[in-house]
């Protein structure tokens, strides 16, 4: 029996369909040659005869639109398939198929930091980064057609969004969704697949003149000028400081490798200079005057594996995100400070310490001989900066720390001139061994280790510490002196750490109510967290790593909050203490990892309330409050930004309509987006000057001791909302747009909701969904906002998690 003709018909056309498919792989190097990386930064003079030309400027034209549309997600580690667009550099490198956030990667990640672990594109492509720029033959169809950035751009133009109501259950938001990260090779699955997943992923396509500009740019070949050169008054600064940090001395060797391993995650800012300038400091094996060769290890106190280490600042080259922007200045008066800190004290420094784990990531040891007080001082000039650093900087999400911490607490600190603790050094130093924290164990840590063994030595630490305290005549640290006020000029004394799920913020100040509880730190706490959770922790580390981490860092909190116990009245600790460790689970983890250890004897405090905790927190905000800090000379504020600023009489009438939601508690509050941004216009004018809030939610949980199961401890009759006049956090999760006339309706609508369908409502009437024609309007507004404000440490808001409501 002879076949059907249409089974060759079919035969036919599905060997067609397969060779079509092979062909379609293969044709990229067919038609437009091999690919390599291709030069594309151009001298000055270059750059100056294509603007000469007519040609696309990279820093004029094509940067502002990268930063305001793409940056907006694909910035830091957290960048989707690692495509960091904050400059040429990232955007050359191209993409990779490899996650960073890794929660069960058994073995350590090689790193990929940009500038540090690979010095050009060829060898990011032995890293396995692909391109999404042309890097084969030159023609303008070839740089558009190899382009995956362009193929990208084109789909979203070629499918856009529907304008109206929430986007459908086909697109993935979820921060730990499936990442999907086509090379150009692969990008005609991708799109058949998802057509609705071009760039901007889940939001509006670019403006037309927008996209034409980054297509024109792409055609002449996407090439960029050189790096711009740094300042002359900046130059002058860098020679300066370098020179300071690389005196010969041990002594002063000492003191930089404890200065560098405290800034290294920072954006160093000449006080008073350009106001988006900014540095790194680095370990170099070249001295200064000579081209900086950056030393790449993963911990800032891992072996430099060369005799002598200098310590040199580079600039920074990329657009500054908000999520990793920790800005930490330089001047005069903060070289004095130095100096007086840490040069003028007369100790001695007889042999440097050395690199073994064991005593490199412990402070305690590696620094002995610097006296505590002014390694405290040091901190406590910027403890901002440094309690910033748990939950900003370069690692982006703090995922680890984060769910140990609960939604809205105050910080307060140790009196440097009062505290015994943070300033025996004889006693710090027989503490030592006690002191360790799981960072010395790198990724070896065994989760046994991390579960009991550090705790044992935590808890024969707070025991130390107990008996050491207990020992004190007149134990001042169960008074109100205790508390440092700031010296009367530090604006950092008092501090709000908000949690938002998976990212957190830190504010100036107590903000809002009396929160639930907080942390009172000591030189010791303060020191052992930064280690654990900035110098120590490592993004591209296994899981036991990320899992010691966090269970470490529960002890840490636990702490903190004992010490707050301690000036409260002893009859009433206990349950305080049982009240912030609700459920049997809660109970028994507090009583493992942190005993009932470190309160001394009864309050010195003479409280007057039936609520003492409340109490508490008032008479510290007072004490501070009547310091009346007035920054002069040296102080830790930026620029501009010292200082609550007044709010105008607009802002003024908006926050009083907006009061009532700062009382709520319970009710909807818990269908509400973590964090969103209001702007408030008065009538139709939406100007600039428009009155801006943050729309802070306070998840209440049982007790935040443990890894699993948040949603069995959560407490939703007892949540909050806390109402900021500004722009709080670095990850906005929702933008509200209203009239000043419509507060009313927006705050009732607020305090009545029931439910997801009450929130759809809201949004429907007040809100920016991801689809919003006008959404990248807000984004700008927003955007734009914030860096008014806060010239110096504003960052471009990351929209990662933006909610799709």
């Amino acid at each position: 029996m002879n076949p059907p003709k249409w089974l060759f018909l079919c035969l036919g056309l599905a060997l067609l369909a397969g060779c079509a498919a092979f062909v379609a792989k293969q044709d990229f190097s067919v038609l437009y040659g091999p690919a390599h990386p291709k030069p594309r930064w151009l001298t000055g003079e270059q750059y100056t005869h294509r603007l000469a030309e007519g040609k696309v400027s990279f820093g004029r034209d094509v940067k502002p639109i990268l930063d305001s549309r793409c940056v907006v997600c694909h910035g830091c580690y957290d960048a989707p398939c690692q495509l960091k667009l904050e400059s040429a550099e990232g955007l050359d490198r191209g993409a990779s198929k490899t996650l960073v956030y890794d929660g069960a990667r058994m073995k350590a990640a090689p790193p990929t930091r940009l500038f540090i672990d690979a010095q050009d594109t060829a060898a990011w492509r032995d890293k396995g980064f692909f391109p999404v720029l042309n890097e084969r033959m030159e023609s303008e169809q070839a740089n558009t057609d190899n382009a995956l950035l362009y193929q990208m751009l084109l789909l979203k133009k070629q499918h856009p969004l529907p304008t109206g109501g929430r986007l459908p259950d086909t697109f993935e938001f979820g921060l730990d969704r499936e990442l999907h990260c086509p090379a150009r090779e692969e990008f005609q699955g991708f799109a058949r697949e998802h057509p609705d997943w071009g760039m901007p992923y889940g939001l509006p396509g670019l403006r037309p003149q927008e996209f034409d500009t980054i297509t024109l740019w792409l055609k002449q070949g996407a090439m960029v000028p050189p790096p711009a050169p740094v300042s002359a008054r900046a130059q002058a600064e860098v020679k300066q400081w370098e020179s300071f940090l690389n005196q010969d001395t041990p002594k002063q060797q000492l003191v930089s490798r404890y200065l560098y391993e405290h800034l290294f995650a920072g954006h160093l800012h000449f006080k008073g200079y350009t106001e988006r300038e900014f540095f790194r400091l680095v370990r170099s094996t070249t001295p200064p005057g000579a081209e900086v060769k950056e030393i790449a290890t993963p911990k800032p106190y891992d072996d430099p594996g060369t005799g002598r280490v200098y310590y040199r600042l580079l600039p920074l080259r990329e657009t500054v995100v908000d999520k990793s922007h920790l800005v930490y200045e330089l001047g005069a008066a903060r070289l004095r400070r130095f100096q007086q800190l840490f040069i003028e004290p007369g100790y001695e420094v007889r042999e440097m310490p050395g690199y073994a784990p064991e005593i490199a990531a412990n402070p305690f040891k590696a620094f002995a001989a610097i006296p505590p007080r002014s390694r405290y001082q040091f901190m406590l000039d910027d403890a901002y900066f440094f309690v910033a650093g748990y939950m900003k900087g370069p690692v982006c999400r703090g995922q680890v720390a984060l769910n140990v911490i609960r939604d809205r607490f105050w910080v307060a600190f140790f009196d440097p001139e009062q505290d015994a603790i943070s300033n025996d050094a004889a006693f710090l130093a027989e503490q030592g061994e006690r002191l360790r924290i799981p960072s010395e164990k790198n990724n070896d840590i065994e989760l046994g280790d991390a579960w009991s063994g550090y705790a044992d030595i935590q808890k024969s630490y707070l025991k130390a510490k107990h008996e050491y305290l207990n020992r004190l005549d007149g134990h001042p640290r169960n008074s109100l002196a205790a508390i440092w006020d700031g010296g009367g000029r530090n604006r950092d004394a008092l501090l709000t750490a908000f949690r938002h799920f998976d990212s957190a913020s830190l504010e100036r100040g107590f903000i809002g109510d009396a929160p639930l509880t907080g942390w009172l730190l000591d030189y010791p706490l303060l020191e052992r967290i930064h280690y654990l959770l900035v110098a120590g922790f490592n993004v591209f580390g296994n899981v036991k790593h990320q899992l010691a981490t966090r269970t470490f860092m529960d002890m840490m909190r636990l702490e903190g909050e004992n010490n707050l116990l301690s000036l409260l009245p002893a009859r009433e600790r206990k349950a305080i203490h049982d009240q912030w460790n609700r459920g049997a689970l809660g109970q028994l983890h507090a009583a493992i990892y942190n005993p009932y250890y470190g309160y001394g004897p009864d309050s010195a405090v003479a409280f007057q309330t039936a609520d003492p905790k409340r109490e508490l927190f008032e008479l510290i905000r007072a004490k501070v409050a009547e310091a009346r800090p007035t920054p002069a000379g040296f102080d830790s504020c930026p620029g501009r930004e010292c200082g609550p600023r007044p709010l105008t009489a607009l802002e003024q009438s908006v926050a009083a309509a907006l009061k009532p939601l700062d009382e709520l508690q319970g009710g909807g509050i818990q269908y509400l987006p973590e964090l969103s941004y209001l702007r408030v216009h008065d009538g139709p004018a939406k100007t600039e000057a428009s009155p801006v809030f943050s729309l802070v939610k306070n998840e209440a949980l049982t007790n935040v001791s443990l890894l699993f199961m948040e949603n069995l401890r959560r407490l939703p009759g007892e949540d909050t909302l806390t109402v900021v006049p500004d722009l709080v956090g670095s990850y906005p999760n929702f933008f509200f747009d209203l009239d000043r006339r419509d507060l009313p309706e927006f705050v009732g609508r607020v305090t009545a909701i029931k439910g997801a369908d009450d929130v759809a409502a809201l949004v429907e009437r007040f809100g920016v969904r991801r689809a919003d024609p006008r959404f990248w309007e807000f984004s700008d507004f927003f955007n734009q906002r914030h860096h008014n404000r806060h010239p110096v440490t504003a960052g471009w808001f990351d929209l990662n998690r933006y909610d799709n409501l």
